[in-house]
């Protein structure tokens, strides 16, 4: 007898597993009910629509039913919510929201792909005003670009600085709209770290975007929002992107087991509590691989995975569950930026015994067009040297970079495997010694003890305690901008001037970029120094660190001048 496959919502996870049943089964009855008007669309891409990088709304729409039945002989139904499970008769209602009527259909087995829905905190005065939007699919997307272009919108609001706000205000801003980001916690993107963060802060700052962060959201207005400081700022349409929570209410009401994250929980291989349901996508919960502990991941790429993992069961097929370790990726304005893994902020706080490096290697051979400085954090775990995560910024492939971090974490790989990767050079691509190697054998002369070092976090504490600070460049680089406080010693000559340098108390040497600095704190140290300390980051580090928070905090900068190059 031919299966019966009924699968609930269309997107990433429920398409792909419609697709893969198919591919596993000719003769399978494949139906996919989806509430909206469409089916397969480019979630993901929705926000480049607002910048004109996506010009047609309708070029986000992969496939349509039509071309569903005639690929894959799949029927795919939108408009058409599904309200109930009625588990003991195997069977669901449906309703057809075109004519308002609900029918029941049977299936041998049930595969859910609910998705997830917007937040929309009721308590915050004004959230239900026409004028305030959300983006989950295409008629979310045209709705806020018809909004704005017919009422004329100059100035918007975007709540939220994950992944969708951060877009979506990048492509309002792209644009020309006076852009206001919005964000309760203290940097943006919270897979990265607050340092990294400060570098997509000044990037946000520098192309126009009035980012607010530590501040968040108490009432919308006719053309304001008023955040919980008493600030206002003028918004004629507002976009909430603070949140996800995982569609489950279907699940809920069937007796399906919620999981402690709030998502649907499903075994190794997607099966929820009951044998003949599957779930996947944005409203399942996971196990996280470094965590050991279930988590939700909202992304695309677990999503379709698990889809294929579960149309596998259904038909016998083992599947082996790594769990997740979260890697992700986005472009902002003149950067792209990459994670996996977790950071440090999530190592200290899983207590995790663990360090981290912070490296900035050019992404090619400096020589060659287009060469630019990659800001690079690994973060290892202490005494194994175990890979637990790793953050890339910069103007080049970022993505390469985490991409060969995330197989080293998924095989369980440690700095001494990082060290000795063999990877692919070409001037025009890389640099003989990659930006991973770089970080690998930083963080092995940390981990042994070769050589110390402190944080760019910590160097404002060293500046206002007027600690002994060496700046290692050149002259030059010196006089265009210096810690305030810090002594010019230049590499090329500090073994002539080794009486300017303190063996009674401690000395912190930054350069540029850290390189200089090393070789210096190194030459110290065989020349009988014990108390000598690399500063991570160095001067382009610190600026950066420092930058947008002497901006928004109009507070007194520890540096002559910030040098950004």
């Amino acid at each position: 007898m031919n299966k019966r496959i009924l699968i609930v919502g269309g997107v990433a996870g429920g398409a792909s597993a419609a697709a893969r049943i198919r591919r596993l089964d000719e003769k399978a009855e494949i139906i996919m009910f989806e509430k909206g008007p469409h089916v397969s669309f480019s979630n993901c891409s929705l926000p480049y629509h607002l910048s004109g990088i996506v010009e047609d709304s309708d070029s986000l729409v992969l496939m349509n039913p039509e071309t569903f039945k005639q690929r894959y002989k799949i029927e795919a139904r939108v408009h058409s919510e599904v309200i109930q499970i009625n588990r003991e008769r195997k069977t669901i209602t449906v309703k057809d929201l075109l004519s308002d009527k609900t029918y029941e259909e049977p299936y041998d087995k049930l595969i859910l792909s609910p998705g997830a829905t917007p937040i929309r905190p009721k308590a915050i005065q004004g959230i239900e005003k026409p004028h305030v939007f959300t983006v989950r699919n295409v008629l979310d997307i045209e709705h806020l670009n018809n909004y704005i272009k017919q009422k004329q919108v100059k100035d918007i609001a975007v709540i939220g600085g994950g992944f969708i706000g951060v877009e979506v205000a990048e492509n309002l801003r792209l644009a020309n709209y006076n852009v206001t980001l919005i964000e309760f916690a203290n940097q943006i993107m919270t897979p990265f770290d607050y340092d990294m963060a400060q570098i997509l802060h000044k990037e946000m700052a520098d192309n126009g975007v009035h980012l607010i962060v530590n501040d968040g959201l108490a009432k919308i207005g006719e053309d304001f929002v008023e955040t919980h400081s008493g600030k206002k700022f003028a918004a004629q349409a507002v976009v909430l992107a603070i949140g996800v929570r995982p569609e489950t209410s279907l699940a809920e009401e069937a007796g399906l087991e919620i999981g402690e994250t709030g998502a649907i929980k499903v075994d190794s291989n997607y099966v929820t509590s009951d044998p003949d349901i599957y779930a996947v996508g944005d409203a399942v919960e996971v196990y996280h691989r470094i965590l050991h502990k279930p988590t939700r991941l909202a992304l695309a790429g677990p999503a379709q995975k698990q889809a294929r993992a579960a149309a596998n069961h259904i038909y016998g097929i083992p599947n082996r569950n790594l769990g997740v370790i979260g890697s992700s990726s986005i472009h902002l304005f003149n950067l792209n930026a990459a994670s996996t893994g977790i950071n440090a902020r999530t190592a200290e706080a899983s207590g995790f015994h663990f360090d981290s490096v912070y490296v900035m290697p050019s992404d090619k051979v400096g020589l060659m067009p287009d060469s630019n400085v990659m800001h690079f954090k690994l973060v290892y775990e202490k005494p194994t040297g175990r890979i637990l995560g790793a953050q890339a910024i910069g103007k080049g492939n970022v993505d390469k970079r985490i991409d060969v971090i995330a197989a080293m974490i998924t095989m369980n790989g440690t700095l001494e495997d990082l060290r000795d990767l063999e990877l692919t050079y070409s001037p025009m691509l890389g640099t003989a010694r990659d930006v991973v190697h770089h970080a690998a054998l930083v963080a092995l002369n940390q981990l042994n003890g070769v050589y110390r070092e402190v944080k760019v976090s910590q160097v404002r504490e060293l500046v206002e305690k007027n600690a002994y600070i060496i700046d290692a460049r050149e002259r030059r680089e010196y006089e265009a901008g210096h810690l305030k406080n810090a002594v010019n010693i230049p590499l090329s000559e500090f073994r002539n001037r080794l009486d300017e340098i303190p063996k009674d108390r401690p000395v912190y040497i930054h350069c540029r970029s850290g390189q200089r600095s090393y070789n210096m704190v190194m030459a110290l140290q065989h020349l009988g120094y014990t108390n000598v300390y690399n500063i991570s980051g160095s001067y382009l580090g610190i600026c950066l660190y420092e930058y947008f928070n002497d901006l928004a905090g109009d507070r007194e900068k520890i540096v002559t001048e910030y040098n950004f190059n």
